[in-house]
């Protein structure tokens, strides 16, 4: 299996990443790293790592001078270059799948980039939804909403978007128990503490009958969800916003 990889924003943790991963990595597919053997030679000088054996690059994007941990429109530029490449590789059918080292958001708007991250930009890219899902074997979190403001988030929860939503998810995945959380402590309690509850159940409704059997649960209260005994009975969550699922999968499974 060949993988393109995006080597993410040079002046940050990808590249030392793509580097000390790369002999697991090359054991279980064939990775082409989507960077210039000279910005390559760079990293490795300034991480004192000597390149490892196979290493295959891709030249893209304009060299500069790479600065650890300072945000700068060349890096910005250069890792949505070294996306683009990656996604041009996969669309042309030259890779079967494509992996995204970490980028720097105010990076990416300094060079002036329009996307917040990766995944708003494959959503114009391939003008399809995109579903941002992380996971290991015991739990998997899929969001509706990702990288927004948290504020911004109750306005963009109405029923059919996110029946669409779990619709979309269930075609993927087709796991038989997927729980969906509400947006409100408590999940609401019964609209005593927001209203949000009210219309993500109406979307549940709405996706269940659609697909003519109780797959969605919820909402469920976000603070007891993804206890030990939660996820032992359901693996799949569809989770309202960035940090409601991000915290609980890095708490419990981070390493």
């Amino acid at each position: 299996m060949k993988i393109a990889i995006s080597i993410g924003d040079l002046n940050g943790i990808g590249i030392e990443i793509a580097l000390k991963s790369h002999k697991i990595v090359s054991d279980f597919c064939n990775p082409i790293y989507i960077v210039s053997k000279s910005m390559l030679e760079q990293a490795c000088k300034l991480l004192k790592i000597k390149m490892p054996p196979n290493f295959k690059t891709l030249d893209i994007g304009t060299d500069f001078k790479i600065t650890p941990s300072h945000i700068c429109e060349k890096s910005g530029k250069y890792s949505f270059d070294s996306f683009k490449k990656a996604v041009e590789l996969a669309k042309e059918k030259k890779v079967d799948a494509i992996c995204t080292l970490p980028i720097h958001k105010k990076a990416w708007q300094s060079a002036g980039i329009k996307y917040k991250g990766h995944t708003d930009a494959l959503k114009d890219i391939f003008e399809k939804e995109t579903i941002m899902m992380i996971g290991c074997d015991k739990l998997f979190v899929a969001l509706f909403t990702h990288h927004i403001a948290l504020k911004d988030v109750p306005s963009k929860i109405d029923k059919k978007s996110l029946s669409d939503f779990m619709l979309n998810l269930y075609s993927e995945i087709k796991e038989e128990k997927i729980g969906v959380l509400g947006l409100n402590p408590h999940a609401g309690d019964e609209g005593v503490i927001g209203d949000e509850e009210i219309i993500i159940k109406k979307a549940i409704n709405l996706a269940n009958k659609k697909l003519l059997e109780e797959v969605f649960i919820g909402p469920l209260v976000p603070d007891t969800a993804f206890t030990a005994r939660m996820i032992k009975n359901i693996k799949y969550f569809v989770c309202m916003y960035h940090d409601q699922r991000l915290i609980a999968v890095n708490s419990l499974f981070f390493d």
